[in-house]
């Protein structure tokens, strides 16, 4: 074949793409707000026990020396980085979460669901923390405690972004749009 040609197909049996009707779409959505909050709430849940029983006091090991738990507040990104970008970090979050709302729209895809909804947690759990921890709103530090040996520490909303972007990058890869079709090249 000399020019490569894009085929669309349904990804999964029963599966309904926009033009199906409006269940699928609202089941995807329900999808992707469920495991949304469960990812807040798991975020949220555990840093308060951090704050609670763990700030200020030596570090859990979990593992020996290859797993802790201790806590961190950390103003910046990954690894530390950027810690006066806060103010950007708390932009970019809130960005993210209002492109998912946008996207959730045109949403027919159960794994993208998925994906969008670890993503959406995530962000909400750390913005949350980024508008409301000291030291002042759009301004506070993110509530790290998972410690693993020779690696930044991080928190159940991090892993949720992270777990997240792979699944999207993974869906990309295969083809499968946020609208349930699939592209083969």
């Amino acid at each position: 074949m000399a020019e490569a040609e894009s085929i669309t197909e349904t990804p999964e049996a029963g599966a309904a793409g926009p033009e199906a009707g409006q269940p699928a779409g609202r089941r995807r959505i329900a999808v992707l707000l469920v495991v949304a909050v469960l990812a807040y709430l798991l975020d949220l849940g555990t840093k308060m026990l951090v704050v609670a029983k763990l700030e200020h006091h030596a570090p859990i090991e979990v593992i020996g020396d290859l797993l802790k738990f201790e806590a961190v507040r950390n103003p910046g990104a990954a690894f530390g980085f950027g810690e006066a970008f806060t103010i950007i970090f708390t932009i970019i979050a809130a960005t993210v979460i209002v492109v998912i709302v946008r996207l959730a729209r045109r949403l027919y895809s159960l794994p993208w669901a998925i994906a969008l909804g670890l993503l959406l947690g995530g962000a909400l759990g750390n913005l949350t923390d980024r508008i409301f921890r000291s030291p002042g709103v759009f301004r506070g530090a993110v509530v790290d405690f998972i410690a693993p040996a020779h690696f930044a520490v991080f928190n159940l909303a991090d892993s949720a972004i992270v777990c997240g972007g792979i699944l999207i990058v993974l869906l990309s890869f295969k083809g499968l749009d946020p609208d349930g079709t699939v592209h083969k090249d």
